[in-house]
């Protein structure tokens, strides 16, 4: 089954890796455009990085579209360091041969989404904001979505940002609500799976060893990053429409507290019809891993791909 999608994003180390994966499943994913939203650095960081990215893999014809440089309600929080100067692992691409998109992230979406209703499988892997914003302005938005699956929140362990809550949605709870609400059936691939897939130095040392461009440089950016964090957490989302048989997961009602407090962020999930009091489950979310095969997948995908 292909999968025509979106990819909403920060880039970001392992959005990086999640985009170039993408690009290395042309059975299984239709990148009909990228759209970029501030989160793991600015705007304009994220922004450039995507493009950078794309021109990297010689693919000047999908489209980068800039999106919204701060979150809906709160104050603009401090970047993820851990993905080193400019968000790319201290790797810096030239972006130059893809051009900017002419139009705002947010109406990008809407437009394609509305022009193929049920098609579209919207990948938001940074902040909620603009996905958030795209409800907002059209509220048929979700009906016409075939599907969210995405990487926020942290139902059943600890957080990243706080105690209490996962760093896309504590940048941006208030979106991140919207979009738990929205109707749209939705994929969560949260903390409680993505902090299990990790790898170890043998793993790089093999991309490190393929041939061509792509591979190395991604190798030397996930070894940035992972000083700080180990985990390949956005890719989660793109691995699982390759291949879902290497997923497993429950059944919840989903709701992010965005109430002033030490609870900021936090996703709560209700799993028993007690907690869920009458409301309907809104959500799949992802509890579990094969680990050995994800990063057996990323390598061949990325091996398969060429530079421009």
């Amino acid at each position: 089954m292909k999968h025509k999608i979106i990819l909403d994003c920060d880039p970001g180390v392992d959005d990086a890796v999640a985009l170039m994966l993408a690009l290395g499943a042309p059975e299984s994913i239709e990148l009909v455009g990228v759209t970029t939203v501030a989160g793991n650095v600015s705007i304009d960081d994220v922004t450039r990085n995507a493009r950078g990215l794309l021109a990297l893999a010689g693919r000047t014809d999908i489209p980068v579209y800039q999106g919204c440089s701060r979150p809906l309600m709160k104050a603009t929080g401090p970047r993820a360091s851990v993905h080193g100067e400019g968000g790319l692992g201290n790797v810096r691409l030239d972006p130059t041969a893809v051009p900017l998109g002419d139009k705002h992230a947010v109406d990008f979406i809407i437009e394609t989404v509305m022009a193929n209703p049920g098609e579209i499988t919207l990948c938001p892997i940074g902040p909620m904001t603009n996905v958030a914003l795209a409800m907002v302005k059209e509220p048929r938005l979700a009906e016409n979505l075939r599907e969210i699956v995405f990487m926020g929140g942290a139902a059943f362990s600890p957080g990243n940002s706080t105690p209490a809550a996962e760093f896309n949605f504590y940048v941006d709870p208030h979106a991140a609500q919207i979009m738990v609400s929205s109707g749209a059936k939705l994929t969560m691939f949260g903390l409680d799976v993505t902090r299990n897939v990790t790898a170890d130095q043998s793993w790089y040392a093999q991309l490190e060893a393929m041939r061509g461009e792509i591979p190395p440089t991604m190798a030397r950016m996930m070894q940035v990053y992972a000083k700080g964090d180990p985990c390949m957490h956005d890719p989660c989302v793109i691995a699982w429409l390759i291949d879902s048989s290497l997923f497993s997961g429950v059944d919840a009602y989903v709701e992010v507290d965005h109430s002033a407090g030490i609870s900021f962020g936090r996703s709560l999930a209700y799993m028993t019809e007690k907690h869920r009091a009458g409301r309907d489950i809104n959500c799949k979310i992802i509890t579990q891993a094969d680990s050995v095969a994800v990063f057996d997948l990323i390598a061949q995908r990325l091996g398969s791909l060429q530079s421009s």
